[in-house]
């Protein structure tokens, strides 16, 4: 009877062993295949809006082309075309892309 406990602890124990492996093994999957890329993507979005000035031609996550005319904390004016009335005030979130005027 003392062998069928031990046998039994032994086996469980294995059990345990293999689940937090199992866990261990696909957090860092979690981790490395979906966290960490969007830290990354988070970061790099963060640098370019740091660097976002006057002038700057930029693209919005809705597809339109615009030249930015003023800058605040969290908001930005974007004008639009050539029409010098159409400027809308965005939230800085809503640029993809930025392209520095190039200097001639």
């Amino acid at each position: 009877m003392y062998t069928f406990l031990t046998e039994t602890t032994a086996s469980s124990t294995a059990n345990i062993f293999m689940i937090v492996l199992y866990v261990v093994v696909i957090g860092g999957f979690v981790y490395f295949a979906m966290i960490r890329p969007q830290k990354k993507e988070q970061s790099r979005m963060n640098a370019m809006l740091s660097e976002l000035e006057a002038g700057d031609s930029v693209l919005t996550s809705s597809g339109f082309y615009g030249v930015v005319i003023d800058i605040t904390d969290d908001t930005v004016i974007v004008e639009f075309g050539n029409n010098k009335n159409c400027r809308i005030p965005m939230q800085k979130t809503a640029i993809t892309q930025i392209e520095k005027p190039s200097a001639e």
